[in-house]
């Protein structure tokens, strides 16, 4: 294909085309996608074809690393360069609503209060939805959370899908994160912790939550695939570019003003520092499928640490 035609959203397919637009990605995404992602999308099909069932594929990366474009990207190309049944879902959309989450403030610790960690997400509700996925037998509810209004939207607006399907993406900042062993808890990562969690009620307890409910959720996953940051250092930049694109899509919107300031998004990312570094440290060695960034989340390498083979159902 001419140069001159590769970064033109015109030559391409309208479902790429709609994809690029709704993203607000750069026309140049296609060429980082036919370099990077097409080759990954055409390994899980075969991976999936071997397997003779549906696929699970985690995506791991720290906020604004690219996750939910890879899964919508994935998502895309199963279904119309493959013509497989996919979907793409987000842990963000199980979170506990404002209500449960007030409650685990009042019981356990006020930073509980925050939605993001381990914790504060309806990991039985996740369970489910993936085991009604992936069993097939009957239509699954799709919940979603809109983040405007940091509440659930009401289930009976929640979309209705319809197996079998053939591959389910699920991504998530905290997928796949290990707990941490007792002796690392102890000593304070940030000011946040050392100032909110002095004796480490906050962190003790989203730990136990990996260990007792989120571990066995990862157990479903046949496929991770991680998008690593450099550092945690350049989150609270990705994390800020984030509300940005939030606020131009909420413009002229009455819900403007619950779109977070710059001194909101540094305390916000703060409650995820820990086990940000942690999974930066930790991950990369457990995935099948590692994506190193830069810091301007360009892809610089990737590399298969783990080898990726499924059994027959």
């Amino acid at each position: 294909m001419p140069a001159s035609r590769t970064h033109d959203k015109s030559s391409q397919p309208p479902e790429f085309r709609d994809f690029l637009c709704a993203q607000r990605l750069p026309a140049r995404y296609v060429e980082i996608a036919r370099q990077w992602f097409m080759p990954l999308a055409k390994e899980l099909v075969v991976q999936r074809q071997g397997a003779g069932r549906p696929l699970i594929i985690g995506i791991n990366g720290c906020q604004g690393s690219g996750k939910s474009t890879l899964a919508g990207l994935l998502q895309l190309l199963f279904q119309h360069q493959y013509g497989l049944s996919a979907i793409a879902l987000s842990i963000d959309d199980f979170y506990l609503s404002r209500r449960e989450r007030q409650r685990l403030a009042d019981d356990i610790h006020p930073l509980l209060m925050t939605r993001g960690v381990p914790g504060t997400h309806d990991v039985g509700l996740m369970a489910r939805t993936l085991d009604g996925l992936v069993r097939g037998d009957s239509p699954v509810a799709i919940p979603r959370f809109d983040k405007v209004v940091d509440d659930p939207i009401p289930e009976e607006e929640w979309r209705t899908v319809t197996p079998p399907l053939d591959m389910i993406v699920i991504e998530g900042w905290c997928l796949g994160t290990p707990p941490q062993d007792e002796a690392v808890l102890r000593e304070p990562v940030n000011r946040l912790e050392a100032d909110e969690d002095p004796d480490r009620r906050w962190r003790r307890y989203v730990n136990r939550q990996i260990v007792e409910h989120y571990q066995p959720l990862y157990q479903k996953v046949d496929a991770w695939i991680m998008l690593r940051a450099p550092s945690f250092d350049g989150v609270y930049r990705w994390r800020l570019e984030q509300e940005q694109k939030l606020a131009q899509q909420l413009a002229d919107s009455a819900s403007e003003n619950r779109v977070m300031s710059p001194q909101e998004v540094a305390r916000f990312i703060a409650c995820f520092q820990r086990l940000t570094v942690h999974s930066l440290q930790t991950l990369p060695q457990r995935v099948h499928y590692l994506y190193e960034l830069d810091a301007q989340r360009e892809i610089a390498s990737s590399s298969r640490p783990c080898s990726l083979e499924l059994g027959a159902a």
